[in-house]
């Protein structure tokens, strides 16, 4: 039985949301708030609807948050319903034909050579890689843990890049080239809107999408994928002597499809070296910034992982301590659930289809939500706070089997979805173990969609080693 949100319970925390957006308010304001924040355009009864109709003068988008219209879209029919093209328009000059973006036999064929690199074996191998990383930040982290105000953004983004160079290149973030990528991926993501307005109406390419962020983003877009095609030419040339490293990059570039036996080429490994960067760095950054966020907001929950991580960091853990860390886990998945890091995904109905009251024609935008489907409240107890108790509970684990996609879920749920959830609980856990994290008063978060969910004003906290 689905059910009807709660009261709040005054024993849990509310944490940041976007800003309500007036109840009525005219086509071009909605406009100008989606170009500065999606989620402010986007009204309060998307938390309680079933399916939603978005019209605009031009066609009509759709969300489904009814959980069997879920399925339906991502598990049950999912050849019914591909990526849609704006994906690519918004995006594409970054991940070119990356497996994010494509569809049909071409996706196929990419998750073909791309998932074994990502089974369960390979985890335990990127273990090691990631606790230097995550041991390299709390270093970093060891001078500024004065109790000044410390943009934790910045760090978490730091630490998260490294975790990818390192698994994927055995390079750490302090190698030159490591640290350019790093910072043009950051100009890009700040240059970035979630969605344009102008891709989402369908404006044709040739209309040419001007400003100066977005000529910001090309140039960002531009350099990461000129250096990147630098590392994976480099790579082939070490393969080919015999000389190249035992990580994931090696491992996809001599991985062959099972069917054509064909490899990728050093154009599409540089497409999906973008992916695996965008969805490596910045969907891990933007989760572990509010993982700590949320505990410095709950001081007693901080306590109760700070103790439970410190019997595991007592010297260097093992792959196998991973499962000690429970409430570490539970922790981050609230995070997930509360700042899902890519809050919409744009499918596209291929066929005339009826959901509810509605008939949706072809060509039309589905949206999948995972902001409104985490926060629903008619699938969750008290939606809006902070509870990372609810994972253990059956209504918990009910609502998560309808409503928690923060990795997608069916065909396309994320190559790197357990990559992710690791590298997440590991470091948290690290860091709470070594560090305690207080709120800034005077620096509340405003979450808002850029490529990734983020602070409009960064996310402040007070550092200090326990």
């Amino acid at each position: 039985m689905l059910k009807q949100q709660s009261d709040p319970r005054p024993d849990l925390k509310t944490p940041p949301m976007p800003p309500e957006r007036p109840e009525k308010l005219a086509f071009w304001r909605t406009w100008l708030r989606a170009r500065r924040n999606i989620f402010a355009a986007l009204p309060r009864k998307l938390y309680r609807a079933w399916l939603t109709e978005v019209r605009t003068p031009w066609f009509s988008s759709y969300m489904p948050n009814q959980p069997d219209l879920v399925r339906r879209v991502l598990i049950e029919r999912p050849d019914d319903f591909p990526k849609s093209v704006i994906v690519q328009r918004t995006i594409g000059d970054l991940l070119g034909q990356s497996v994010f973006v494509t569809n049909g036999e071409t996706w196929k064929r990419q998750r073909r050579i791309i998932d074994p690199s990502f089974e369960g074996g390979r985890l335990r191998e990127t273990f090691g890689p990631m606790l230097d990383a995550g041991e390299a930040m709390a270093a970093r982290l060891e001078p500024l843990a004065t109790g000044a105000p410390l943009e934790i953004e910045f760090e978490a983004s730091h630490v998260a890049a490294d975790v990818i160079f390192r698994t994927l290149f055995t390079q750490s973030i302090t190698s030159a080239t490591a640290r350019q990528v790093f910072e043009a991926f950051r100009r890009y993501q700040l240059s970035a809107p979630m969605l344009s307005p102008a891709d989402l109406m369908n404006w044709p390419d040739w209309i040419p999408r001007l400003g100066p962020r977005r000529w910001r983003r090309g140039r960002a877009a531009r350099e990461i994928r000129r250096l990147l095609r630098a590392f994976v030419t480099e790579r082939q040339r070490e393969i080919a002597a015999g000389t190249a490293p035992n990580d994931l990059a090696t491992a996809i570039m001599t991985t062959s499809d099972p069917v054509t036996g064909d490899r990728f080429t050093d154009a599409e490994m540089a497409d999906q070296m973008a992916i695996f960067f965008l969805a490596g760095h910045e969907t891990s950054a933007s989760a572990l910034a509010w993982s700590l966020y949320l505990l410095a907001m709950e001081p007693a929950v901080q306590d109760r992982v700070a103790a439970e991580a410190a019997a595991v960091f007592v010297g260097r853990p093992a792959f196998s301590d991973l499962r000690r860390l429970g409430i570490t886990r539970d922790v981050f998945r609230e995070a997930l659930r509360l700042y899902p890091p890519v809050p919409m995904m744009i499918r596209e109905a291929t066929c005339p289809e009826a959901m509810r009251d509605k008939s949706i024609a072809p060509g039309s935008p589905i949206i999948l939500s995972p902001w409104h489907l985490g926060r629903h409240e008619r699938l969750w107890d008290c939606p809006h706070q902070f509870d990372p108790d609810r994972w253990k509970t059956e209504a918990g684990k009910q609502s998560a089997r309808d409503a928690w996609i923060p990795f997608s879920t069916g065909p396309r749920v994320c190559t790197g979805a357990a990559f992710g959830m690791q590298e997440g609980v590991l470091i948290l856990g690290l860091l709470a173990a070594r560090f305690r994290f207080d709120l800034v008063a005077e620096r509340v978060p405003v979450p808002m969609a850029h490529l990734t969910v983020r602070s409009a004003n960064g996310i402040w906290l007070s550092v200090r080693p326990r």
